[in-house]
C-alpha cells in the first residue's frame, strides 16, 4: 500500500501528525500499537512550565526567546517560537470545534490545576470542568472546597487530597472539607464494586437516571460557593454531556481530576483525535506494530524506502515521507539494555552514549530530574534522524522520542509533542514542494 505520509505512532504526536497531514490533502495512514500515554493523562496540555535549571515560568511567551538562546539542544529552539505558538492555537482549535473545548488564561500565563494529590500543577491547556488557578496563588477566589469521594471507588483518595490542600499556605482561610456518596448503579453489578475503575463508572453515568440521582445527592453535600472536586469518572468518548447535565441540575461548580488509569480526561482527547482522523479520511492500523524498514543510500543521506509490520508482514507500506512518533521507554519507543541506549524499530542514532550509571539519580526523589528522561533519539534541525551518522532524510522524528528536553520537569510534553508533529509536517510538505518545483519541465518553470 502507497501513501503520501505515513504516521509510526498513536499518541499526541502522531494523531497531531496524522490530522496535519490530512489537511494538507496527504494520503495518510497512523500507526497504531494501542493504548497510548493518554490513558495516564491529566488531559491537560503542558507548555513550559519550568527551565531545565528547574527555575519557574509563569508566562512562556514572554521567556521564550530567551529560554531557546539559553536553551538550544530542546526541540522548542528548533521548532521555533512562532511555530510552537501557532501549533498550540492549532491543537485547541482543533479539539474545541470537535466538542473538547480546550481553555487558557487570557493573560498568557500558564495556570495551576489541582492533581489527585492535592498539589498544584502548572500547565497552559485545560478541558471545561478543570478549575484554573492563576499563578500568583494568593490571587485566587476560592472559599470553599469539597473533595467527594465515591464510595466503593479505589482509584481515589479524597481524605488524602483534602490533608494536602489544607497544607497548602495559600488556602489557609479556605473551608476544606470531604465527604462521601454513593453510585445507585453499583447496587446491581454482579462484579465487586471496589474493583471498578472510572471507565466502569462512565458506562454506569450514560443511564440518565443515574445522572439524576448522582445530581441530586451532590446538591444535598455541597452549595454554589464551593469548588466541588470529583473524580474523573464521567464524560467517556466524545463530549461532556455528563458534567454539562450535573452541572445544570446543580448549578455547581466541579473541578475534574484524573484518576488511577485509566484516565477519562486522556481517554477524551485520545477518543476524539481518531474520531477526526478516521471521519476526515485517514487509514488507522490500530494493535499494529512497526517491525523494521528498508533503507537506501544516495550521496551520502539515506531514504527509508519501505516499512513492515507485525500483522502485514508480507505486505510492507511505502509512502513519500514518514514521521516517527513512536513514543519514549514508557511505550517502549526506546529500549535501555545494560550497556546501550536503543531505538528498536530502525536503531537510529541516538544523543547519550554515555555509561549506564549516568542515565539515572540512584534516590528516585532527587531534586534534580532523572536524566535518561531527556536521552532520546538524535535529529538535524529539521528532526530528520541519523543512522550511523547518516541523514535519513524523509523520516521526522516528533515527540517524545526525541531527545534534549525532559517532559516531566519541564512540563512541556504535550506541548513538544504537538508543535514538533506540526512542524514535522511542515518539514515534509516543504520538502514535497521543493521536489514537485524541481520536476516540473523547464518551459512550465520559467512560465
Amino acid at each position: 500500500m502507497k501513501f503520501d505520509s505515513i504516521i509510526i505512532g498513536g499518541g499526541i504526536a502522531g494523531y497531531t501528525a496524522g490530522l496535519r497531514s490530512l489537511e494538507a490533502g496527504l494520503k495518510t495512514a497512523i500507526i497504531s500499537n494501542g493504548q497510548s500515554a493518554l490513558h495516564f493523562s491529566s488531559g491537560s496540555i503542558d507548555l513550559l512550565s519550568h527551565t531545565p535549571t528547574g527555575k519557574a515560568i509563569r508566562n512562556p511567551a514572554a521567556i521564550f526567546d530567551k529560554f531557546t538562546d539559553e536553551f538550544p539542544s530542546h526541540p522548542y529552539s528548533k521548532v521555533g517560537k512562532n511555530t510552537v505558538f501557532e501549533s498550540l492555537e492549532w491543537y485547541k482549535n482543533l479539539l474545541t470545534n470537535a466538542g473538547i473545548s480546550l481553555l487558557q488564561q487570557d493573560n498568557g500565563d500558564n495556570h495551576l490545576r489541582i492533581t489527585p494529590l492535592g498539589t498544584l500543577k502548572s500547565t497552559w491547556l485545560s478541558q471545561p470542568y478543570v478549575q484554573q488557578l492563576p499563578m500568583r496563588l494568593t490571587e485566587h477566589s476560592i472559599t470553599q472546597i469539597v473533595v467527594v469521594q465515591i464510595n466503593d471507588f479505589r482509584d481515589f483518595n479524597a481524605k488524602m487530597m483534602t490533608d494536602n490542600l489544607i497544607q497548602t499556605p495559600e488556602f489557609k482561610d479556605v473551608e476544606i472539607s470531604n465527604t462521601s456518596i454513593s453510585i445507585d448503579g453499583f447496587s446491581g453489578l454482579k462484579r465487586n464494586a471496589c474493583e471498578l475503575r472510572s471507565i466502569d463508572i462512565a458506562r454506569i453515568l450514560s443511564n440518565e437516571s443515574e445522572v439524576e440521582a448522582l445530581a441530586t445527592k451532590l446538591k444535598a453535600i455541597a452549595t454554589s460557593n464551593d469548588l466541588v472536586i470529583i473524580p474523573a469518572i464521567t464524560g467517556n468518548g466524545m463530549g461532556l454531556s455528563v458534567l454539562n447535565k450535573l452541572h445544570a441540575l446543580t448549578n455547581l461548580t466541579f473541578h475534574e481530576v484524573p484518576t488511577m488509569p485509566p484516565s477519562m480526561l486522556g481517554i477524551r482527547l485520545e477518543e476524539t483525535m481518531i474520531d477526526l482522523f478516521i471521519k476526515r479520511g485517514g487509514m488507522l492500523l490500530k494493535g499494529d506494530q512497526v517491525t523494521h524498514g528498508d533503507m537506501a543510500e544516495d550521496n551520502g543521506k539515506l531514504t527509508l524506502k519501505r516499512i513492515y509490520t507485525r500483522n502485514l508482514e508480507t505486505m510492507p507500506l511505502t509512502a513519500d515521507n514518514y514521521i516517527f512518533a513512536s513514543g519514549s521507554f514508557f511505550n517502549k519507543g526506546l529500549i535501555a539494555h545494560h550497556d546501550k541506549l536503543q531505538e528498536p524499530v530502525f536503531d537510529l542514532d541516538m544523543n547519550s552514549l554515555e555509561a549506564r550509571n549516568s542515565w539515572y539519580n540512584t534516590q528516585f526523589f532527587a531534586a534534580n530530574s532523572q536524566p535518561f528522561l531527556s536521552l532520546g533519539i538524535k535529529t538535524n534541525h529539521a528532526f530528520n534522524p541519523m543512522l550511523k551518522g547518516k541523514v535519513v532524510n524523509n523520516l521526522f522524528c516528533a515527540g517524545s522520542n526525541l531527545g534534549g528536553y525532559d517532559p516531566i520537569a519541564e512540563g512541556c510534553g504535550s506541548g513538544v509533542a504537538i508543535s514538533t508533529a506540526y512542524q514535522a509536517v511542515n518539514q515534509l510538505l516543504q520538502q514535497r514542494s521543493v521536489k514537485a518545483h524541481s520536476q516540473q519541465p523547464i518551459s512550465n518553470s520559467l512560465a
